[in-house]
């Protein structure tokens, strides 16, 4: 009976050892089966009548270059996602590259900075690891570690997520686009979350890729699902140096730039609703100040219709913000400190109104996303300063469309 039982025994502890790797292998299967791939592609144009002698429409990054097409951005992206709602832990990673005009303006110094300096240059957006923890609260604790997008902001430099072709003075000159570090999200309950995160610098790495010596992180709440679900917002604060120690010295470890940022979206029914964004950020180094408000209005016309507006008050208090970037790497070697290729103007309140539609109709066949997205824009100068089109003019006319095409 000891020898059958122990023959069974050893039987047990047999299969128990090849079931183990044939469940992990049918798990790691369910998980590879579960990673997405896409790849998304967009064009525009951006015509300026007055054709500046420059060839830039000024306070503009995306379609910056007057009456010239270009090729905004290839996105490639792999990604497999987590269930932020999910009781047990999750793993995932979300990798993106991208190729274009818009690379310009999104460059991580010392990690892709380098590789290309023409007009269209490559970059890598996200590229990070993504948890999902069942710790501290029923709904858990998100986080994502790596090369990160800007949670900052209503805008994104991915146009399937915005509205217009062309950007915000906000989202250019007021919030932050790249990192390399970590964001957390805190799910308190079924309705706010906390986030913080900490970061390298503002589209700054390490060693030769950073302009000072020191990190910065975030700190904010999120609601959504409020008011019966129709209302959402988002508060993200920022502190820590942006500086470059080539423009300020050791100084810049030091001098702490403060970002605020606090937008809110109201659905008013199935096919109206409004957004709102305030905006103030003070740099210690710069002495500097600027504060904002943008609205946002987009009604749905048809189900493959949408008109969309955006109005805009921006003030730059001492003319430090608000640049345009004449050379195709002014922006990266502003950022490190070094000499660059650029245009600003005195301090400036600026009011800018933009009116535009998204005809997004299904395809299907594979095209998860197509649209064409004509926009007006009217820039001007409140205060009476010259800032457009050479620094000859009190405001600027802009008509932009761009494609994007997705699958």
């Amino acid at each position: 009976m000891v020898r059958r039982l122990g023959f069974a025994t050893m039987i047990l502890l047999a299969a128990s050892h090849w079931a183990v790797p044939s469940a992990f292998a049918s798990d790691l299967g369910s998980w590879a089966k579960s990673i997405t791939y896409g790849a998304q592609i967009e064009g525009g144009i951006n015509a300026n009548p007055a054709r500046p002698d420059n060839g830039v429409n000024f306070g503009q990054f995306f379609g910056d270059r007057a009456n010239q097409p270009q090729l905004d951005q290839i996105l490639l992206t792999v990604n497999r996602a987590v269930d932020t709602t999910a009781h047990d832990y999750q793993i995932g990673f979300f990798l993106q590259g991208m190729y274009g005009a818009d690379a310009r303006y999104f460059q991580i110094a010392g990690i892709t900075s380098n590789a290309i300096s023409s007009r269209y240059q490559f970059i890598l957006p996200q590229a990070h690891l993504d948890l999902h923890l069942p710790w501290l609260t029923r709904h858990g604790l998100d986080m994502q570690a790596g090369i990160l997008t800007s949670p900052m902001g209503v805008e994104s430099y991915d146009p399937s997520l915005r509205p217009f072709y062309t950007l915000s003075y906000t989202t250019q000159y007021s919030t932050t686009f790249e990192h390399v570090g970590g964001m957390f999200q805190w799910h308190v309950d079924d309705h706010f979350s906390a986030l913080f995160g900490v970061d390298t610098g503002n589209q700054v790495s390490f060693g030769g890729g950073d302009n000072n010596h020191a990190a910065a992180g975030y700190f904010g709440v999120n609601g959504s699902g409020l008011l019966g679900g129709k209302f959402s917002f988002t508060y993200l604060g920022r502190v820590g140096p942006e500086d470059a120690i080539r423009t300020l010295g050791k100084q810049a470890n030091s001098s702490q730039r403060f970002w605020n940022d606090l937008n809110g979206t109201y659905k008013i029914n199935d096919k109206l609703s409004v957004t709102g964004e305030f905006n103030y950020m003070h740099d210690d180094g710069l002495r500097a100040d600027a504060y904002s408000f943008v609205s946002y209005v987009s009604y749905q016309i048809t189900p493959s219709l949408t008109l969309n507006y955006r109005g805009e008050i921006y003030r730059d208090n001492t003319g430090l913000f608000v640049t345009s970037f004449l050379g195709d790497t002014s922006y990266i070697r502003a950022t490190l400190g070094k000499s660059a290729y650029t245009q600003s103007a005195p301090p400036t309140t600026y009011g800018a109104l933009t009116l535009g539609t998204n005809w997004h109709p299904a395809f299907g066949h594979h095209v998860k996303l197509f649209e064409i997205r004509p926009e007006i824009r009217f820039d001007r100068s409140l205060n009476g300063t010259t800032p457009f089109n050479d620094l000859r003019n009190t405001g600027q006319f802009t008509f932009g469309a761009d494609a994007v095409l997705g699958f």
